[in-house]
C-alpha cells in the first residue's frame, strides 16, 4: 500500500467534482470552506471542470478524469478533496491515469458516491484513499466535527 503525505499547513489545497457540480445553491457553504480552510493557513485550488453542468447533472465524464488526473500531476497540490456526493463519478474510471496517480500519491478524500472512485483508485494503484468529509461538508454540517476530523486525521 502507499501512503500520501500528510497536510501541512501552507499546503495547496485542490478541490475535484468527480461527482455533481460546484451549483449555484452550494456556492455559499464552498465559499465558507474556503474561508474556513484558508484561515487554517491552507491554499485551495479549483479544477477546471468544478463549476461545469454540461450533461445537466455534472462535466463529461472526461472532463472530470481530466481535473483528477491534472490534481495529481500538479505538484504544488498536496490532498485533493471532492468538492460532494452526487453521481456517476464511476463514468470516470476509463479515463483516468493510474501510472500518474500511483507515481504522484496524495490524499484524496470524499464520500458518498466518490467512494467509487477512491476504492478503484486504491484498487489500481495502491494509493491509501479516503472516506470523509467533501469540501462542502467541511462547513455544511450543523457541528464542526468533520472539519476538525480532518485537521486531526490528515495533519501532521
Amino acid at each position: 500500500m502507499i501512503m500520501p503525505e500528510r497536510l501541512k499547513k501552507g499546503d495547496k489545497i485542490g478541490v475535484i467534482a468527480p461527482s455533481s457540480p460546484i451549483t449555484e445553491e452550494s456556492i455559499e457553504t464552498i465559499n465558507n470552506s474556503i474561508l474556513l480552510m484558508e484561515s487554517s493557513g491552507f491554499r485551495i485550488e479549483f479544477g477546471k471542470y468544478v463549476f461545469t453542468n454540461e450533461l445537466g447533472y455534472s462535466a463529461t465524464a472526461k472532463q472530470k478524469a481530466k481535473d483528477i488526473n491534472n490534481m495529481f500531476a500538479n505538484k504544488e497540490i498536496k490532498p485533493i478533496f471532492c468538492a460532494s456526493g452526487g453521481a456517476n463519478s464511476n463514468s470516470t474510471f476509463e479515463y483516468l491515469d493510474y501510472e500518474l496517480i500511483k507515481n504522484n500519491p496524495k490524499i484524496l478524500c470524499g464520500f458518498s458516491d466518490s467512494t467509487s472512485i477512491t476504492n478503484m483508485i486504491t484498487e489500481k494503484t495502491g494509493l491509501v484513499t479516503f472516506s470523509g468529509a467533501t469540501f462542502k461538508a467541511l462547513t455544511s454540517w450543523a457541528t464542526p466535527y468533520g472539519y476538525e476530523q480532518v485537521i486531526k486525521r490528515f495533519q501532521e
